[in-house]
């Protein structure tokens, strides 16, 4: 990935018509999360809720987050814990109208991997590290492993990952499907704007209608994509694409 000069804010974002790319920026900290990149973290979502668009999560330098910031939760309390700091933003972040893609270098551990479970793709570099070795500093991994990470790669594994503090590199990250792709270091946003692209070039509502299900509990269905469905069925968009893809086709 490009080496980023660091600077005062806690993210570097791009604001393109169609997506936001918002790097982590603390690379002399290898991007550990802080209080103030949660912040900012929380005005980008605020962004995003009123303004869909697709979202690449990045990291400033050669990593993607080597975890949170270890002084700050030194210092918390069980009030603290509570409060789900980081939780509440991860949160935010998967609950984002449009995908989410997290491409992802060197370090992915702990909050940052955390981060990483909350979007809804991850790609990653050679170099990756993804993991949460939370236990060996005396807490836990709450910010979202203990449910998003069983769901990703399953119980089994899932268990030793947090119960040891075992990472993963990037073809065992693939292998448990908590990866979908592997590049170079060089190519990794270019392969993130490629998914981008794809999802661009798909009717923004069903894709938010898409993601909405995918969320969804599993005893909502099938009644919320026939909802879902529903709305699509009626717009003026689906009966565009619909008639141009069967002019296309020699098909009326």
């Amino acid at each position: 990935m490009d080496q980023v000069p660091p600077t005062g804010d806690p993210l570097l974002i791009e604001h393109r018509t169609d997506r936001v790319v918002a790097r982590l920026n603390r690379p002399d900290k290898r991007n550990a999360i802080d209080r103030e990149m949660i912040d900012a973290l929380h005005v980008l979502c605020a962004e995003l809720e009123a303004a869909p668009r697709t979202l690449i999560l990045t990291g400033a330098g050669e990593d993607f987050a080597a975890g949170a910031d270890i002084a700050q939760l030194r210092a918390r309390r069980a009030e603290d814990a509570h409060r789900g700091i980081n939780a509440v933003a991860f949160i935010r972040i998967h609950d984002l109208p449009m995908p989410v893609i997290a491409a992802l270098d060197g370090y992915a551990l702990g909050g940052g991997a955390e981060l990483a479970y909350a979007a809804d793709i991850r790609i990653a570099t050679t170099r990756l590290r993804i993991g949460n070795p939370e236990p060996n500093l005396g807490i836990m991994a709450a910010a979202g492993a203990t449910w998003r990470l069983r769901e990703i790669v399953g119980e089994g594994l899932a268990s030793e990952m947090l119960l040891t503090g075992r990472s993963l590199d990037a073809d065992e990250a693939r292998a448990a499907g908590l990866i979908s792709s592997i590049h170079s270091p060089e190519e990794l946003m270019d392969a993130a704007h490629a998914i981008a692209d794809r999802i661009a070039a798909a009717d923004p509502l069903a894709v938010r209608h898409t993601k909405t299900a995918l969320h969804a509990p599993r005893d909502a269905h099938p009644a919320i994509d026939g909802d879902l469905q529903a709305e699509l069925f009626e717009s003026p968009e689906k009966m565009q694409r619909m008639t141009e893809f069967l002019e296309r086709n020699g098909r009326r």
